[in-house]
């Protein structure tokens, strides 16, 4: 009866404020349709439910990370991220996804890649997405990473152990370049018309940078909005902002040199960021950040909604991009913020703080630091289809 399935080992893991399945490599197909189709039937894509599989109907629940030996020296893993498509059949591979990232090093210590070393295990993790490193500092007691603790992130509920992710180098993850057109700041038109102005064809100021993944940013205030709008608010209108920041997305996947025409734009890259001046507002869960706590409002998305939290790739090339003389970021972003090089986000779940290592003057991005939480939820078999799709 269950000839037309087959057994696949998963880690199902909460990494950040993301969640999805943790795969060894070598129980992958070596053939990327099969496995593909192997993903894919895992997820229960395409169906905007996912209701045939363990995905979890929402951007942030449809992720997948693959992890297996290292094949860069010094380091003491491979890991592969990848968006699974909700409800198309497409399983991307175009960047990497930092919440996914912190449970990397959890993984690679059950499965005995690494070996656990108290009271802190670095895993130095290469990620083939970016061809970058990332080191994890993961809490260690008796032979076992740690999961519990005293540490909270906006966006996950309760508290847990500490993850400390430093991504080294970030800068040109997928163009080779901090600043991918050599400008701090560029001029594009919209093709899509903006209701708040009442302007089609109109031209805005946006800043592209590069750092841990490329990113297109826009002031809140150019397109009529203040940054500090929930994702509800925003997905009720789709022929509104949403389409102005995919427009503008779109444009910037181009302009980057990412691909050659807007309609072979990646839905994963460049992430598209609405930044905003410090204000208060009230976040999801209805507490009141206060303006006086944070460094900037940023709004962002994650593939076709608005990202519920801050995904982590993008709020370091937000903090990065903040830090730069002259874009658009660094107009609306705090002058303690310039001073300390910690750049505090504040999104639709609460806050998020980066701490990047950089030379304002020359533009060399050394590190950029963050701290997650992760935990494993459920370690066993899924059966999957075989076949390609």
């Amino acid at each position: 009866m269950m000839k037309e399935y087959m057994k696949l080992p998963v880690l199902y893991m909460r990494g950040g404020t993301s969640k999805g399945a943790y795969l060894y490599a070598p129980d992958l197909p070596r053939d990327q349709v099969e496995r593909d189709a192997m993903i894919l039937s895992l997820y229960g894509s395409p169906d905007i439910r996912q209701i045939d599989g363990i995905g979890g109907a929402d951007p942030l629940t449809s992720k997948l990370a693959i992890v297996g030996p290292a094949s860069v020296e010094g380091c003491d893993v491979d890991y592969t991220f990848a968006y699974v498509g909700i409800d198309t059949a497409v399983v991307d591979y175009e960047g990497n996804c930092g919440n996914i990232s912190s449970g990397v090093g959890i993984f690679a210590m059950l499965r005995g890649l690494v070996e656990p070393v108290e009271p802190i295990t670095v895993v130095r993790i290469h990620n083939t997405n970016t061809h970058k490193i990332i080191e994890a500092h993961i809490p260690v007691q008796d032979g076992l990473p740690v999961v519990t603790g005293d540490f909270a992130i906006d966006g996950v509920p309760g508290t847990g152990a500490q993850i400390m992710l430093y991504f080294q180098s970030p800068s040109g993850s997928k163009t080779g370049k901090l600043l991918p057109t050599g400008n701090v700041r560029d001029t594009i038109t919209l093709e899509v018309g903006n209701a708040h102005t009442a302007k089609n064809n109109q031209r805005i100021d946006v800043s592209f940078v590069d750092s841990a993944t490329p990113g297109v940013f826009v002031k809140a205030e150019d397109l009529g909005y203040t940054g500090t709008e929930m994702p509800s608010d925003i997905e009720t209108d789709k022929e509104g902002l949403l389409a102005i920041l995919e427009d503008i997305r779109k444009t910037a996947a181009v302009r980057m040199g990412l691909v050659t025409s807007k309609d072979s734009a990646s839905p994963a890259i460049p992430k598209v960021c609405m930044v905003g001046t410090s204000c208060t507002y009230t976040d999801i869960q209805g507490r009141v950040i206060e303006g006086a706590s944070i460094d900037i409002v940023a709004r962002t998305k994650a593939l076709q909604v608005i990202h519920k939290a801050y995904a982590v790739t993008g709020g370091i090339a937000t903090a990065t991009a903040a830090l730069i003389p002259g874009t658009v970021v660094n107009d609306v972003v705090s002058e303690e913020a310039k001073r300390t090089k910690t750049v505090t986000l504040g999104h639709p779940s609460g806050t998020f703080t980066f701490t990047i290592d950089i030379d304002t003057e020359s533009l060399c991005v050394t590190k950029a630091g963050v701290a997650r939480t992760a935990r494993p939820i459920m370690d066993g078999i899924a059966y999957v289809k075989v076949g390609k799709y």
